[in-house]
């Protein structure tokens, strides 16, 4: 089930777990899990992955890679199928997100001879690539009633949907805002007045899902595959250039209404 409707559909390169995400969803339809177990199931995919990893077993831990993609999202599907929305399972999606991006980064940083400051940079790159992927999907959904579970600017705690915990939503939106403020607030600041365009173009989004974190995954597994590992933090800290060529695309060709 897409996050949009189908007239502002989009080739979304970052996507490609979709299908056998909405799979893995429509199986576990009928039973009591729910996409906050599945989004467990990657955190534990994605740690197996860095333990193969660490221990030179590069082949396994790119295909862990991709199968933690399709699982982050199997999580959302089966959300949308089970009509389940929950704002905890929207936080605790993006906090894992960010925490096993850290720790991938660590693994290769453990495996190379790469400086610690690089790793960093590396990791400070790729979180703010997918906040420009995030921050310009969630202003297309919000602008053509698609998927709302996210928003633009994360600035208040949402009210609880029902049959979830305000006050557990509370606390996962607590520690998301932490984790992830500095990183929405750049975006923001860079382009403040993108959510006053027209709904972006198909072609705009495609370049833009380059950014999305399953490509991300995808360049690391792919780089595995080929024994490129020692290039993984360079290469993330070179492909953060496209962030000011995509903000300026933007700026540019797409004004404001």
């Amino acid at each position: 089930m897409s996050k949009l409707p189908k007239k502002y559909q989009f080739l979304d390169l970052s996507d490609y777990g979709r299908s056998p995400g909405h799979w893995i969803a429509f199986k576990l339809q009928d039973t009591n899990l729910t996409a906050i177990h599945v989004t467990s199931m990657f955190v534990i995919t994605g740690l197996i992955a860095i333990g193969f990893l660490i221990n030179g077993y590069l082949i396994t831990a790119a295909f862990l890679i991709i199968l933690k993609s399709i699982l982050d999202a199997a999580d959302g599907e089966l959300s949308r199928l089970k009509k389940n929305p929950s704002y905890v399972g929207r936080y605790y999606d993006s906090i894992a997100d960010l925490v096993l991006n850290f720790c991938f980064l660590l693994a290769f940083w453990y495996i190379t001879d790469i400086s610690i400051i690089y790793m960093l940079i590396a990791f400070i790159g790729i979180q703010l690539q997918g906040t420009l992927y995030n921050y310009y999907y969630v202003i297309l959904r919000n602008s053509v009633a698609g998927d709302t579970t996210s928003r633009v600017i994360e600035n208040t705690k949402p009210n609880a949907f029902k049959g979830e915990s305000q006050s557990r939503v509370n606390l996962f939106y607590n520690i998301y805002n932490v984790l992830y403020i500095c990183f929405d607030k750049c975006m923001y600041y860079m382009d403040k007045n993108a959510r006053y365009c027209h709904p972006f173009p198909k072609w705009f989004m495609t370049l833009v899902s380059i950014y999305g974190l399953g490509f991300q995954l995808l360049i690391m597994a792919f780089m595995l595959v080929f024994k490129l590992h020692e290039f993984v933090i360079p290469f993330f800290i070179i492909y953060s250039v496209f962030i000011f060529v995509i903000v300026g695309l933007r700026i540019l060709f797409l004004k404001p209404q």
